[in-house]
C-alpha cells in the first residue's frame, strides 16, 4: 500500500482518520492477521473444535514445541491468527478475567462476555497514542447456559459469532470449503475431520499429524481437551 507524501501523517499516527475514514495502522494489523498461519473453528452440537496449522519454516524448528491451541478456562479454548507475541499476551489476559470472574461469582464466565472483554482491551488500543493495535485475530470457543459459543475477536475490537470460520493464510479458500461442507447437525467427529480437511487441501505444505494442534469443548461434559498425536493421525486417516 503506498502513500502520498501528503497522506504519510495519516498513516503514521494511530489516533488520526484519514480523509476516507481509514485508520492505516489498524488496517495493517489485519494484514498481519492475513499472514498467519491457518485456523480453524467449527461449532457444532456435540461441542466446539479449535484447529491450527503448525507448520514448519525452519529446518531446525522443533514443531512440537509450537501451541496454536490453548486453553482459556477448563470451559474454554482460543486459537489466533498474526503475531504470536500479541496473541500470548491476549490469551494471559482472557485468563485472568476467567479466573476473576470464578474468583469473584463464584461460576464459569460465559464465553461472550468474556470475548467482549478482550474485545474491549483490542479496541482501547486503535484510539490512544503511544502504542498500537494487537495485531492478531482471536477464535474463542467453549461451552456455557446457552450451549455451544464460538466468536472471532479482530484487531479493531469487533467480535461476530460463528458456526464455522477460518482466520490467516487462505482464508478465503477455506471459508468456501466450509461453506460448502458445514452443517448445523454435524457431529463433534464431522466437525474435527472438516477442520483438518480444510486446513490440509488450503496448505502449500504436505502437512503432517505433528503439524497440527487441535483443541474440542465437548458440550456434555463443559471441558476443554487436545486431541493428541495419536488421535490426530487416526483422524487424518478418514478423511
Amino acid at each position: 500500500m503506498a502513500f502520498s507524501p501528503a497522506m504519510m501523517g495519516y498513516d503514521r499516527a494511530l489516533t488520526v482518520f484519514s480523509p476516507d475514514g481509514r485508520l492505516y495502522q489498524v488496517q495493517y494489523a489485519f494484514e498481519a492477521v492475513k499472514q498467519g498461519w491457518s485456523t480453524v473453528g467449527i461449532k457444532t452440537p456435540g461441542g466446539v473444535v479449535l484447529a491450527a496449522e503448525k507448520a514448519v519454516t525452519k529446518s531446525l524448528m522443533d514443531v512440537v514445541s509450537i501451541e496454536k491451541v490453548s486453553m482459556i478456562d477448563t470451559h474454554i479454548g482460543v486459537t489466533f491468527a498474526g503475531f504470536g507475541g500479541d496473541g500470548r499476551v491476549l490469551i494471559e489476559y482472557a485468563r485472568q478475567i476467567a479466573v476473576s470472574h470464578r474468583l469473584t461469582y463464584g461460576e464459569p464466565i460465559p464465553i461472550e462476555y468474556l470475548t467482549k472483554q478482550v474485545s474491549d482491551l483490542k479496541q482501547a488500543y486503535t484510539q490512544h497514542g503511544g502504542v498500537r493495535p494487537f495485531g492478531v485475530s482471536l477464535l474463542i470457543g467453549g461451552i456455557d447456559s446457552s450451549g455451544p459459543q464460538l466468536f472471532k475477536t479482530d484487531p479493531a475490537g469487533q467480535y461476530f459469532g460463528y458456526f464455522a470460520t477460518s482466520m490467516g493464510r487462505g482464508e478465503a479458500q477455506i471459508e468456501e470449503k466450509l461453506e460448502k461442507n458445514y452443517r448445523k447437525d454435524m457431529s463433534l467427529e464431522e466437525g474435527i475431520l472438516l477442520a483438518l480437511k480444510v486446513l490440509k487441501e488450503s496448505s502449500d505444505q504436505d502437512l503432517k499429524a505433528q503439524n497440527f494442534d487441535v483443541g474440542i469443548i465437548l458440550a456434555e461434559k463443559k471441558e476443554f481437551r487436545k486431541l493428541t498425536l495419536p488421535e490426530i493421525e487416526d483422524y487424518l486417516k478418514k478423511i
